[in-house]
């Protein structure tokens, strides 16, 4: 192994550690264990090559070349391979089909699905799109969306079955009950008898980039059921967003 490499990898994350800030060359050669000359030299190269930079004060920080290799990684993070496992798992202890979902617009679009084994399910189709506000991995997205985006779809509310909700402000309360129980819930609102629990999926920069959940019937999928499976769509979001580089609260 190149060791003057690694010398400069545990300088560098030293450097951008949040939770541990070791901003000065007498700090950070403590903490990484090198002598302040070998630190100071190393500094140096990563200064110059815009990893790091100096702050307003005496110690050091994360330079914009840094933010730009993060950047492209983030955009390169592939959803549906990072969330295949915890998705097959999902399905297995649910014995519920498995959606993942990502927002465009007042839709979702399907990007991914594992179909229950039971034989009575509910149908979708991977790039198959829904009503956002209709489906629980759609609540899930839509609930934490910026403060004016439902406003510019108000009119796009349509009546799907007897359940659907198409006003804005009965809308605006059920996804912040989505919010409250960290879970969003739909009773038919899509498909007559077919509900669903979803859960927001969010990246390192806390950002809400899709949804995992399950659907089934409901005489299946009762009221109780949902709540009670819940916790394993709750886990199995964790897991992906943690895999995304998340860190909750």
């Amino acid at each position: 192994m190149d060791k003057t490499l690694l010398k400069g990898l545990t300088v560098l994350e030293a450097v951008t550690d949040v939770e541990h800030p070791s901003r000065t060359i007498e700090e950070l050669a403590a903490r990484v264990g090198l002598t302040r000359s070998n630190t100071h030299r190393t500094l140096q190269t990563l200064m110059h090559a815009g990893y790091i930079e100096r702050d307003e004060g005496a110690g050091y920080r994360g330079g914009i070349r840094l933010f730009e290799l993060a950047a492209r990684q983030l955009g390169n993070l592939d959803l549906r391979r990072i969330a295949g496992p915890a998705m097959r798992k999902l399905a297995a202890d649910t014995g519920e089909t498995v959606h993942l979902s990502v927002l465009d617009g007042i839709e979702v679009v399907y990007i991914d699905k594992i179909d229950s084994p039971q034989p009575i399910r509910a149908y979708s189709m991977i790039g198959g799109r829904a009503p956002a506000y209709a489906v629980a991995t759609g609540k899930a997205l839509l609930a934490h969306q910026p403060e004016g985006y439902l406003e510019a779809y108000a009119e796009s509310l349509s009546r799907h079955t007897g359940a659907t909700i198409t006003t804005l402000p009965l809308l605006k309360e059920d996804l912040r009950r989505a919010v409250r129980a960290g879970y969003a819930l739909n009773r038919g609102e899509w498909r007559d008898g077919v509900g669903g629990v979803a859960v927001a999926i969010f990246n390192a920069l806390d950002d809400v980039v899709g949804a995992i959940g399950i659907s089934g019937p409901l005489d299946r999928l009762s009221l109780g059921r949902a709540k009670e499976l819940a916790a394993d769509v709750k886990a199995c979001a964790a897991g992906i967003s943690a895999a995304l580089g998340h860190k909750a609260p």
